[in-house]
Parts: C-alpha cells; sequence; structure tokens
C-alpha cells in the first residue's frame, strides 16, 4: 500500500505533503480554536505546529487537503502504522480550517482515504483525544466503533489519552 497517493474526488484533492506546504498549512492550523478540543490545545503555536509538520513529514503518509472549488489549502491528514501482517493501518492527524467543520469536507476525504486503503487491508482505525468530542461524533457518523481507551505519544509529544476507533471492510458501506 503506497501510504501517500495522489487522491481526489469532486471536492478534494488529497496531495502528499511536502515540506514547502509548511505556511499554506500553518495558515490553517494557526487558529487556536482549530485545536481546543485536541489532546495539544498548543498547537496553533508556530513552534509547535513545526514539530507537528516535521512528524507529518518523517510519516512518508501525510497529506495536505485542497478545496477544489477555491484551490486553496484546508487541512491535513495521513495514514500512518500500517500493518500488513495484521492487515490494518490508522488515519488520522486530520484537522480542518473553521470554514469546513460540519460540512461534507470530513466525510468526503475520509471515504476516500477508506476505499483506498480497504483495496489494501480490512481494518482501518483511528485515534482520537478522549476530549475531542466533535471529532469522536465524525468518526461514529462514518460508521467507526470506538474498541478501546490508550495512551497515545504523538510525535515529540508526550502521551495522551486517546480513544480507538475501527471499522471493518465488511462494515464499510
Amino acid at each position: 500500500m503506497n501510504l501517500q497517493p495522489q487522491l481526489e474526488n469532486e471536492l478534494v484533492v488529497l496531495q502528499p505533503l511536502s515540506i514547502n506546504d509548511f505556511e499554506e498549512l500553518y495558515e490553517v492550523a494557526s487558529d487556536p480554536f482549530v485545536w481546543e478540543q485536541h489532546p495539544n490545545k498548543d498547537r496553533y503555536k508556530r513552534e509547535v505546529f513545526q514539530n507537528f509538520f516535521d512528524g507529518a513529514m518523517q510519516s512518508k503518509g501525510a497529506f495536505k487537503i485542497i478545496d477544489k472549488t477555491t484551490s486553496k489549502t484546508i487541512g491535513s491528514s495521513r495514514f500512518y502504522d500500517l500493518d500488513m501482517n495484521n492487515k490494518s493501518v490508522l488515519i488520522g492527524y486530520t484537522f480542518y480550517g473553521r470554514n469546513y467543520w460540519g460540512t461534507l469536507y470530513n466525510p468526503s476525504v475520509k471515504k476516500l482515504m477508506m476505499d483506498y486503503a480497504f483495496q489494501f487491508v480490512d481494518t482501518i482505525y483511528f485515534h482520537i483525544g478522549a476530549n475531542n468530542i466533535r471529532s469522536q461524533k465524525a468518526i461514529e457518523r462514518l460508521g467507526a466503533i470506538k474498541v478501546r481507551e490508550i495512551e497515545v505519544a504523538y510525535h515529540g509529544e508526550p502521551e495522551k489519552l486517546n480513544f480507538e476507533y475501527a471499522i471493518s471492510k465488511k462494515d464499510w458501506k
């Protein structure tokens, strides 16, 4: 499974993240409200976001999300922790500018990523911060089920409580 294919549909283009995308992505990430429910609420600060971006680049599975109607960068997501022995992958580290919350964009991006991943794996997992109610509800609407609570250390950050959600290929609509 290629963790960084270019994917697109009628709404968005998921383009492999490049080192040159920092400023465009930071423009979206610099809004403190984007991170208010996230375990790392300081990610809107340039130096904290730089660490996040460095981890995204090292993952070799990160995307910038582009709105096809405006050609603007609206957020980011990534594939990570591919496990071909267990035929699973994680999708996460997703964020969007506030103008895109509660719209068709997140479900559209997740559908693109899941349709692609389920060609190679049988289970997709998501780690969502224990206090990130907005993201928990969004992933539940897609059919994912909470399977456990787990401490997760994001790149260069201390461990924080997350809820792990899963969806199987057979349950994906």
